[in-house]
């Protein structure tokens, strides 16, 4: 238990070794380390002094947080850093979903790894001005599973936020796993004495992901992280009408024929007009007013909506910024005008 370190032994959510609350707290029941720590001297962690230098060269944090899995948040992540070393600031951006890493593959940077100087650990480079840190670099075969225990969890994130030398950068931006596990908390303990910016909250249309949405900004509220707004991914899918698969549906077997062919060759003789026109359609029921909705009632902003959009995926899968893909024309306007929304938030907390 040196240095206040979790022990990997540890019950879940154990509090610290050096907490006041040590040995006492109810989650310290049965464990085998609950007399050690209920008899131990109590003093301030010596971690946090190392993560507070090492934060010390960081201007704003930025916290990506969701209340389910699969709603994009990564791939938000992942853009929101290409976006702001596209504006020329210099950005680091961590990823703490240590069971699911997926930033390495949307960055482009699948089967690095971490390099250690006398500085500390060094992140692995997209660009001279923004470096990324993930577990997905430690990992001999990526398609390893991480069973970790919220300790060894813990003490990972520690490590990442007191090792690794970010140098002078503008911005960390943090991607969370979903929900409010652990990670957040031992993210918002660690990072929040030194300054949090905010956090930007990811979420689809429906009630169904909303309802865990409203689980995280209460979250933000209890541990004092102000929510800097909420981002509504894959509102409606929006695609040009060329690149529609049109299917006819044979009701009786209820297979579906591919007439895509036919369809662009009619519109090409008899509307070409037409097949610059961008369709349309819900993929998720919003009636109840979405994200939107949910903000006003809530009182946090709405930062806006981006559609799903394919070529977005591609620009995800491929690990590259969807700014500089000139076929990404849909959702790359969408998530320029959110992000050009959270910059000056983060200003303002200078």
């Amino acid at each position: 238990m040196e240095n206040g370190d979790i022990p990997e032994n540890a019950n879940e959510h154990c509090p610290g070794p050096q907490s006041e609350t040590a040995g006492k707290s109810d989650s310290c029941a049965g464990c085998p380390n609950q007399e050690a720590c209920a008899t131990a001297p109590k003093g301030p962690d010596p971690d946090l002094v190392a993560i507070a230098e090492r934060m010390s060269t960081v201007k704003h944090k930025i916290l990506v947080l969701s209340g389910k899995g699969g709603v994009g948040k990564s791939t938000f992540s992942a853009q929101l850093s290409f976006a702001l070393a596209g504006m020329d600031h210099q950005v680091g951006l961590m990823d703490i979903d240590i069971c699911g890493p997926s930033i390495p593959k949307m960055l482009g940077l699948e089967g690095q790894e971490i390099h250690q100087s006398n500085l500390g650990w060094s992140p692995v480079y997209v660009e001279d001005n923004l470096g990324v840190m993930s577990i997905g670099f430690m990992l001999p075969n990526s398609d390893d599973a991480v069973i970790w225990r919220g300790p060894r969890k813990n003490g990972l994130i520690k490590q990442f936020l007191k090792d690794v030398y970010w140098g002078e950068i503008d911005y960390l931006v943090v991607d969370a796993p979903p929900g409010t596990s652990d990670e957040h908390i031992s993210i918002v303990q660690y990072l929040l004495p030194t300054g949090i910016d905010g956090a930007i909250i990811v979420t689809t249309p429906q009630e169904v992901s909303l309802i865990d949405v409203r689980k995280e900004v209460s979250f933000c509220k209890k541990v004092g992280v102000p929510v800097l707004g909420v981002v509504e991914n894959m509102s409606g899918l929006s695609q040009p009408l060329k690149d529609v698969k049109f299917m006819k549906l044979a009701t009786e077997t209820g297979s579906s024929i591919n007439v895509t062919e036919d369809v662009i060759a009619c519109l090409r003789e008899n509307a070409p007009e037409l097949l610059d026109i961008v369709a349309c359609s819900e993929v998720f029921d919003s009636s109840g007013g979405g994200a939107e909705r949910m903000c006003r009632e809530m009182g946090v902003p709405f930062l806006g909506k981006v559609p799903l959009d394919p070529q977005l995926c591609k620009a995800a899968e491929q690990g590259k910024s969807c700014f500089e893909d000139t076929e990404c024309l849909i959702s790359a306007p969408a998530l320029k005008s959110i992000i050009q929304k959270v910059v000056p938030a983060t200003v303002m907390t200078e």
